[in-house]
């Protein structure tokens, strides 16, 4: 595993990393070494679908920014299995704490090691408390989803029977306030 990123992105490719899960935490190390010290964001991608290694993409966007007029960014990715637990980046970047923590919340990965200071480990974050689920799994179904039917679903109006002084059945066009009608302006 080489960690040395290209001197430059001149193509529109973003340079990335892939490590093994037990790999993580050294190659964000390598990459912090090699200068790239801003920690942006980490997330998680649901690829529980992926016809050959399904399971999550861990993803974490880092920053060069020790040269004046060339910022360079980097990411650093790995492929977790299902149920299986990534290692935290809060030792390299007090920053991946937030991250690392609303992943848990809203994919329902593990984070081991995890220490943002409090001793309070990962706790709820961003949903309500009693919520059931993890929102940004593919697995997740919404509220709005089972209650009415999607897509294609028509609105009332929208079913081309016919309304008297409406042609073809349609539907009232509403402005938003503060738009002028069509009979206003130059003629």
């Amino acid at each position: 595993m080489t960690a040395t990123p290209p001197a430059s992105t001149t193509s529109s490719a973003q340079p990335c990393l892939d490590v093994a899960p037990d790999e993580w935490v050294r190659g964000a190390a390598e990459l912090r070494d090699a200068g790239f010290t801003f920690f942006d964001w980490l997330t998680a991608v649901d690829e529980s679908d992926a016809a050959e290694n399904p399971g999550f993409d861990i993803v974490c966007h880092l920053y060069d920014t020790s040269r004046r007029g060339a910022i360079r960014d980097h990411l650093l990715r790995t492929r977790l299995c299902e149920g299986a637990a990534v290692d935290s980046l809060t030792s390299l970047f007090a920053g991946a704490a937030w991250h690392e923590r609303e992943m848990h919340e809203m994919f329902g990965i593990d984070v081991a090691g995890f220490d943002d200071g409090t001793g309070l480990g990962l706790r709820p974050l961003l949903l309500p408390n009693g919520f059931e689920g993890h929102p940004l799994r593919k697995s997740f179904v919404l509220a709005a989803r089972a209650s009415k039917a999607w897509p294609g679903a028509k609105e009332p109006g929208e079913g081309g029977e016919r309304k008297p002084g409406r042609p073809g059945g349609a539907r009232r066009k509403v402005a938003a306030p503060g738009v002028p009608g069509p009979e206003w302006g130059p003629r």
